[in-house]
């Protein structure tokens, strides 16, 4: 079971990863951030200091068809900022 599911790649994302050594991450709803430390360390190879996670819920959605009105709604999602020690670092853009 693979707690990381990808990395967030946005302007703001990059921003911290380059200035501040932070990386963000989109995780599973369930993960706590032992799990998510420890998921880190063993793909990347790095030591992580903290993690921070935000929590999204779903989005009510409606589209207009055809047919009428269509009700739904976007999956929750969770987020999680994790600090690197002094000197590690990640490249998403290695295998490419």
């Amino acid at each position: 079971m693979n707690i990381l599911l990808k990395p967030v790649i946005t302007e703001k994302a990059t921003a911290e990863s380059e200035l501040k050594n932070r990386f963000t991450f989109s995780v599973k709803t369930d993960a706590n951030k032992l799990q998510i430390k420890k998921a880190v360390e063993n793909t990347y190879g790095v030591s992580v200091d903290k993690v921070r996670t935000m929590r999204y819920g779903a989005e009510k959605r409606i589209r207009y068809t055809k047919t009428g009105m269509q009700r739904g709604k976007s999956p929750r999602i969770k987020k999680a900022i994790v600090q690197l020690s002094e000197g590690d670092t990640i490249d998403f853009y290695n295998k490419l």
